[in-house]
C-alpha cells in the first residue's frame, strides 16, 4: 500500500489571488494530517508565488507527520532549507515562466550543482529525494549522487489522450520502479495524478508513496478538505 503525502501549494494559491490571509496553507496542512495523510509537501517557489517563507516556517513546527519541503536548487533556497532542516527535501527542476513544474529534473546536466546541493543538504541532516522522469539515465545518475529516493515524474502518463499512450506511459513507470527498487531506491511517485488515474500507479508493486496536490485541493471544493484525503488515502491503499 503506497503512502499519501498532500500538497498544499494550491491552497496558497487561492490565499494568494488576494494577498490575504485566508485560506491558511498551515491550517490545511493540519487537517490534512488529521484525515490521515502521511506527508506533507509545499514548494517554495523562487518568486514566492504561493508558498512562503513563513508557511514552511510554521510547518515544521506544527506537523507532526513528515514535511517534505519541495525546492530548487537554487543558492539562496538550498540556504533557506538549510537552515530550516526539514525532515525531507525533494528537488524539482523550476523556470519562472511555467504554470506549475512541467518535467522531471535533469540529474544528467546538472549533477555537478546537484552534488554540491545534496552535499550541504545531507551535512544538515536532510532526507533527500529527487523528482525526476522514469528515464535509467536519470535513475543511474542518481544512484551515481547516492541519493536513496526519486520520485518518478507521472505527468506524461497523467495527461496522455489515448488508452494506448496511458498504457504505454503506465508501463515505463512500472519498469522503472521496478529498475530503481531492486538497485536499492525507494519510489515515489506524482503529478497530474487524479481520482481516476492513481490507482493503476498505487498498485505498481514497490511504490512508497503518491504526492498529490492540485487534484485533492479541487476535490476538496466539493466535499471538504477531510473527506477529499481520505477518498484519495483509500485509493493509494487499493490492492490489486
Amino acid at each position: 500500500m503506497a503512502l499519501l503525502g498532500v500538497n498544499i501549494d494550491h491552497v496558497a494559491t487561492l490565499r494568494q489571488a488576494r494577498r490575504e490571509s485566508d485560506p491558511d496553507p498551515v491550517n490545511a496542512a493540519l487537517i490534512c494530517q488529521r484525515a490521515g495523510a502521511d506527508s506533507i509537501v509545499a514548494h517554495l517557489r523562487e518568486d514566492r508565488r504561493h508558498i512562503n517563507d513563513n508557511d514552511i516556517k510554521q510547518l515544521k513546527q506544527k506537523l507532526s507527520i513528515r514535511f517534505n519541503l519541495e525546492m530548487s536548487i537554487a543558492p539562496q533556497i538550498v540556504d533557506i532549507a538549510c537552515q530550516l532542516k526539514p525532515e525531507q527535501v525533494t528537488l524539482v527542476p523550476e523556470r519562472r515562466q511555467e504554470l506549475t513544474t512541467e518535467g522531471g529534473l535533469d540529474v544528467i546536466a546538472h549533477f555537478k550543482r546537484l552534488k554540491d546541493a545534496c552535499a550541504r543538504l545531507n551535512d544538515k541532516g536532510a532526507t533527500i529525494s529527487l523528482f525526476i522522469a522514469p528515464d535509467k539515465a536519470q535513475i543511474d545518475q542518481t544512484i551515481a549522487l547516492g541519493i536513496k529516493i526519486i520520485e518518478l515524474h507521472t505527468g506524461s502518463y497523467a495527461q496522455a489522450k489515448t488508452i494506448a499512450a496511458r498504457t504505454k506511459e503506465l508501463k515505463k513507470i512500472v519498469q522503472m520502479t521496478h529498475y530503481a527498487h531492486t538497485h536499492g531506491l525507494i519510489v515515489n511517485a506524482g503529478h497530474g495524478l487524479k481520482y481516476d488515474n492513481t490507482t493503476p500507479i498505487a498498485q505498481i508493486p514497490g511504490m512508497h508513496e503518491l504526492n498529490i496536490g492540485h487534484s485533492i485541493i479541487s476535490y476538496a471544493i466539493s466535499v471538504g478538505l477531510a473527506n477529499a484525503v481520505k477518498e484519495m488515502k483509500k485509493l493509494a491503499q487499493a490492492h490489486p
